[in-house]
């Protein structure tokens, strides 16, 4: 068996690192090993924070439901249960959606559901 050297190939990684880590400061920009430590955990990070991104806005939208339901006079976890009783099929994401642009329309539904 011959001997490969890594040459050409090892250069064009530790460029391709260097280039994901442009912007980056001191040497964790300038030297591979600091360099590739810094786009391991940035890309850790990133995976990690999509979906922390998920949980921290479905807890937006909670907030925001619960602030205008009890504005009209229920508590968020009644509304949840009225709407499913209701047959609503209002995700939260759209029920905040409207208790923050589209006050009369979010009155309304807890209307309903108060009615039923």
């Amino acid at each position: 068996m011959t001997r490969v050297k890594t040459g050409p190939y090892r250069r064009h990684h530790h460029k391709k690192v260097l280039e994901l880590n442009q912007g980056q400061f001191g040497t964790r920009h300038r030297l591979f090993r600091r360099a590739n430590e810094a786009m391991l955990k940035s890309l850790w990070y990133a995976y990690r924070d999509r979906r922390v991104r998920k949980r921290d806005l479905r807890k937006l939208w909670i907030a925001r439901i619960n602030a205008a339901a009890r504005q009209n006079g229920i508590s968020y976890s009644r509304l949840i249960h009225g709407m499913k009783k209701a047959d609503i099929a209002l995700n939260r994401k759209m029920l905040a959606d409207m208790a923050v642009r589209d006050p009369q329309a979010f009155a309304a539904v807890t209307a309903k559901i108060t009615s039923a």
